[in-house]
C-alpha cells in the first residue's frame, strides 16, 4: 500500500524493549502491550474453561454418575459457559488482536484514547477477579444465562458472578468507543473507507454492537442483583416479577453478543484467505457492508431464543422470519471467501488450514442455525444436544478457530519469532479432527431427544457420548500441542521477517515486532489492502 519508511532506518528497539520492568507493563498506554496482556489473560481463562469442559466430557463417558455429583456437574457447565463467553470469546479478538492490530492497520501510532484503553483492560481484570471469587466461593449452578426465577433463589455465588459480568460490560463498551473513534479519526492519509482492511470493518461493526447492546445486559444484571439483595420483585413471579421479561432483556443483548463474538472472526478469515491465496478479496464492498448489515439485523432476532417461553404465535412467526434474514449477509461472506479461493495461489500453511477449517465448521454451524430458526423444528430441538452442537460449531468452530488462525497469521508480527510450520500443521489437523469428533454426532443425539445439561442419560446414547469425549481429548491435545510450539518459538524460533506472507496492508510495513510508535513517520495508503497484482501460483511461504 505504501513505501516502507522503516527500511530506510536502522532497526530500533521493539515495543518490548522500549521500556523495562513490571511497572512499564502495569501502566502502559501502548496498544500493543495491552493487546498482548489481553492475549495472556484470555488464554489463561481459555485453559480454565477447557479443563471444566474436559471434566464434563469425562463424566459423560458412562450413563451413570461416576466422577462428579449432579450439583458439581451443574457448576462445571456454568463455569465452562460463563468463562468461555464473558472472559474468552467476547474479549479475545477485539481485546488481543484488535488492540494490537487496529492502529497498525490504520497507520496510526495508537488508539484514539490510550488511557481509556488501559482503563478498559483493568476493568476487564476486575471483572475477571469477580469470576475467580465466584469459583472459590463455591461456584454457580445456573448456566451462563443466569435464567430467572432459579437464579433469584439459588444458594450459589450468584451476585459475584453477575457483578463480574456487569463490570466486564463496561470494559467492552469503552473498548468499542475507543475503536470507533480511532477508525473515524486516525486513519492514515489515503485510507478511505473503501481501503479499510476487512478486519477493521469487522472490528468497527463489532464496536457498534458493543456500544448499543451491552448496556441492556448491564441493566438486566443490575436489576437481578437488586432483586437478590433487596428482595424487590422484578423477575421472580413469587414476588410479582416476570421471568419472561428477564429473557427478553437477556437475549436482546446476548443474540447481538453472538455477533460480537463471530464478526471479528469473519474479519480474520477475510485477511487469511486473501493473503494466503495471493488473490484480491472477491466482493470487498459486499463483505464490508454485510458486516454492518449483520450488526443491524442482530438487534431484531432475539425472540427466536424464546419460541417455547409462551410468547405469542405471531411473535414467533415474525422472529422466525427475521432469523432467516440474518443468514443472507452471512451467506454473502461465505460465497465471497469461496470465490476468492477459486483459482488463487493457495499456500496450505497453518494459517490457511485454520481458515479452511473455519469455512467447513462455521458453514455447518450456520446451516444448522436455520433449523433452530424454524419455529416448528425448534420446538422439537429446544434444550437438546442439537443446540449444544450448533452453538459450538459457531462459537468454537467459528470464532476460536478463526482466532487461532489469526494468531498464526500475525504471530511473527506480534512476537518477532516464527513458529515451526510443520508442527503447526499437525496441530491444526488435531484441532480439526478433535473438534468434529466432539460435536458433530451431538447433532444426531440431539435430534433423537438427548437433553443437554444432564449428568446421566439413557444407555442408548453412550456410544455417541464416548466418541464425543474421545474427540474432546484429541481437541485438548491439539490445543496443548499448539500452545507448546508457539511458546517454544519465543526462544528457539527463527527471526520473523517484517512481512512473512507478502501482505499488502499497513501492519506489514513496520518491523517485527513493531517499534514503540509503530512507524517511522506517517505511512500512506495508496491502494487497497488486497492489491496482489499477479497471482503467484508457486505457493508456499518462500514464494512470498
Amino acid at each position: 500500500m505504501a513505501s516502507a519508511q522503516h527500511s530506510e532506518h536502522a532497526r530500533e528497539p521493539s515495543f518490548y524493549e522500549a521500556h523495562k520492568g513490571w511497572k512499564s507493563w502495569f501502566i502502559t498506554l501502548d496498544h500493543k502491550r495491552l493487546g498482548m496482556m489481553y492475549l495472556v489473560g484470555t488464554m489463561i481463562f481459555f485453559l480454565v474453561g477447557g479443563i471444566a469442559a474436559l471434566t464434563l466430557r469425562t463424566e459423560l463417558l458412562t450413563p451413570e454418575q461416576d466422577l462428579v455429583s449432579a450439583t458439581t456437574f451443574n457448576k462445571l457447565f456454568t463455569v465452562h459457559g460463563a468463562v468461555m463467553v464473558f472472559l474468552v470469546i467476547i474479549p479475545s479478538v477485539p481485546g488481543a488482536l484488535g488492540n494490537f492490530l487496529l492502529p497498525l492497520m490504520l497507520g496510526a501510532k495508537d488508539v484514539a484514547f490510550p488511557r481509556l484503553n488501559l482503563l478498559s483492560f483493568w476493568i476487564y481484570s476486575l471483572g475477571a477477579c469477580f469470576f475467580l471469587y465466584t469459583l472459590f466461593a463455591g461456584g454457580l449452578d445456573t448456566g451462563w444465562t443466569f435464567y430467572t426465577p432459579y437464579s433469584t433463589t439459588t444458594g450459589t455465588a450468584m451476585v459475584s458472578a453477575t457483578a463480574g459480568a456487569f463490570i466486564l460490560g463496561f470494559s467492552s463498551i469503552l473498548t468499542g468507543v475507543n475503536f470507533l473513534v480511532t477508525v473515524h479519526k486516525m486513519r492514515a492519509p489515503g485510507m478511505t473507507w473503501n481501503r479499510l482492511p476487512l478486519f477493521v470493518w469487522a472490528i468497527y461493526s463489532t464496536a457498534v454492537i458493543q456500544i448499543l447492546a451491552t448496556p441492556v445486559l448491564a441493566i438486566t444484571l443490575l436489576l437481578l442483583i437488586v432483586e437478590r439483595t433487596l428482595n424487590i420483585g422484578i423477575f421472580d413471579p413469587a414476588m410479582g416479577g416476570d421471568p419472561v421479561l428477564y429473557q427478553h432483556f437477556f437475549w436482546f443483548y446476548s443474540h447481538p453478543a453472538v455477533y460480537i463474538m463471530i464478526l471479528p472472526g469473519f474479519g480474520i478469515v477475510s485477511e487469511l484467505i486473501a493473503v494466503h491465496s495471493r488473490k484480491h478479496i472477491f466482493g470487498y464492498k459486499a463483505i464490508a457492508l454485510s458486516s454492518v448489515a449483520i450488526a443491524i439485523i442482530s438487534f431484531l432476532v432475539w425472540g427466536h431464543h424464546m419460541f417455547v417461553s409462551g410468547q405469542s404465535e405471531l411473535a414467533g412467526v415474525v422472529f422466525s422470519f427475521l432469523t432467516f434474514a440474518v443468514a443472507v449477509p452471512t451467506a454473502i461472506k461465505v460465497f465471497s471467501w469461496v470465490a476468492t479461493l477459486y483459482k488463487g495461489s493457495i499456500a496450505f500453511n497453518a494459517a490457511m488450514i485454520y481458515a479452511l477449517a473455519f469455512l467447513f465448521t462455521f458453514t455447518i454451524g450456520g446451516l444448522t442455525g436455520i433449523f433452530l430458526g424454524a419455529l416448528s423444528v425448534d420446538v422439537h430441538l429446544h434444550d437438546t444436544y442439537f443446540v449444544v452442537a450448533h452453538f459450538h460449531y459457531v462459537m468454537m468452530g467459528g470464532t476460536i478457530i478463526a482466532f487461532i488462525g489469526g494468531i498464526h497469521h500475525w504471530w511473527g508480527k506480534m512476537t518477532g519469532r516464527m513458529y515451526n510450520e510443520a508442527h503447526a500443521r499437525w496441530g491444526a489437523l488435531l484441532v480439526f479432527i478433535g473438534f468434529n469428533m466432539t460435536f458433530f454426532n451431538q447433532f444426531i443425539i440431539g435430534q433423537q431427544g438427548m437433553p443437554r445439561r444432564y449428568a446421566t442419560y439413557v444407555p442408548q446414547f453412550q456410544q455417541q457420548h464416548v466418541m464425543s469425549t474421545i474427540g474432546a481429548y484429541i481437541l485438548g491435545l491439539g490445543l496443548l500441542w499448539t500452545a507448546i510450539y508457539l511458546l517454544r518459538s519465543l526462544k528457539t524460533g527463527a527471526q520473523a521477517p517484517d512481512n512473512p506472507w507478502g501482505g499488502a496492508s499497513l501492519e506489514w510495513l513496520t518491523q517485527s515486532p513493531p517499534i514503540e510508535h509503530n512507524f517511522h513517520g506517517q505511512p500512506r495508503a495508496d491502494t487497497d489492502p488486497y492489491n496482489f497484482p499477479q497471482i503467484d501460483r508457486s505457493g508456499g511461504m518462500d514464494a512470498h
